[in-house]
């Protein structure tokens, strides 16, 4: 087990560097779909395997060795996990547990809240026009979700910038957004190694708005450059819920090289290019790291119940 328990912990580092070229290069809605499963999954399995390093030094304790009738001296032979790991093992799994529910809370009283906004305004076709000098807009969810533009933004935009920021807007609603959003987030609580995929999702849940858009519009160029228009004239603001808005919050970070570039200039930057094209091997070779730290971690499992067993047989 003493190998393969750190496989779990390891793949997440490795992954967290893959992130941002998986957000680049896939589909955006397979690169959602991708990135939450694995953020999730790799969680869980970083997750148990700190509950098994935490489990093997707590067995060689004195005390629980006697309670569970375990011999000490096959269970330093077979798992040389040391008290020190253990002990790091225990904290961070602490830190993991109330960081997650940290995030949960405060994520669930977001959600709450929009869902009681979107139930007290009144919308023609579900979208509400907000009056003031603000420029904004951004997809409340809900039951049924809201678009919230400000009126000073579509006097602004021509009747095509409209069209592109409305089907924006309405893709993150028909897509549940939010919920991709909220559970990468969630996932990645446990396991700070993996904010950098979490983040990336709130990247691709853009993109894939943006791709939609494109199609409802017929015109990559004009949803570009009402991205761009709308980043420069955004009132900052400080968002509740996730992955709500066309860009706009991002419109402060100018850099001159696009591959590094903040998340508006990678945007206009990949509607300026062709659609991207789904790319089944990267899909596939995503899916294989995610299955190695599963396998890793119910594998580190099974050899901690047959070492327990021996330990136990032998005593």
């Amino acid at each position: 087990m003493h190998v393969l328990v750190y496989l779990p912990l390891l793949i997440p580092a490795l992954a967290a560097v893959a992130a941002r070229p998986l957000a680049a290069r896939l589909e955006p809605r397979q690169a959602t779909w991708l990135l939450t499963v694995a953020t999730v999954a790799l969680s869980a399995c970083s997750s148990a395997a700190l509950a098994l390093l935490v489990a093997s030094a707590a067995a060689r304790a004195p005390l629980l060795a006697v309670l569970g009738g375990y011999s000490q001296r096959v269970l330093r032979h077979g798992d040389p996990v040391s008290a020190v790991t253990g002990v790091a093992a225990a904290v961070l799994l602490t830190a993991g547990a109330v960081a997650v529910a940290v995030m949960a809370r405060r994520r669930a009283r977001a959600l709450a809240e929009s869902y009681r906004r979107a139930a007290r305004l009144h919308a023609g076709e579900g979208i509400v026009v907000v009056p003031g000098p603000a420029i904004e807009a951004y997809a409340l969810p809900g039951w049924p979700g809201r678009i919230v533009v400000s009126g000073r933004l579509l006097q602004v935009l021509d009747d095509r910038g409209r069209e592109a920021l409305l089907a924006h807007e309405q893709a993150h609603l028909a897509g549940r957004h939010h919920l991709f959003t909220t559970v990468a987030h969630l996932a990645a609580a446990a396991n700070p190694l993996l904010l950098p995929l979490a983040r990336a999702v709130d990247y691709t849940v853009e993109r894939w708005a943006d791709e939609h858009a494109a199609r409802i519009t017929g015109d990559r160029r004009l949803v570009a450059a009402t991205i761009a228009q709308v980043a420069l004239l955004a009132t900052p603001r400080r968002r509740r819920m996730p992955a709500a808005s066309l860009g706009m919050d991002h419109a402060r970070a100018r850099r001159v090289s696009v591959a590094w570039a903040g998340p508006v200039p990678r945007r206009v930057a990949a509607l300026l290019a062709p659609p991207p094209p789904s790319r089944t091997l990267l899909l596939a070779a995503a899916g294989l790291a995610i299955a190695i730290a599963g396998a890793s971690a119910l594998q580190a499992a099974r050899d901690l119940h047959a070492l327990l067993e021996l330990a136990g047989a032998i005593h």
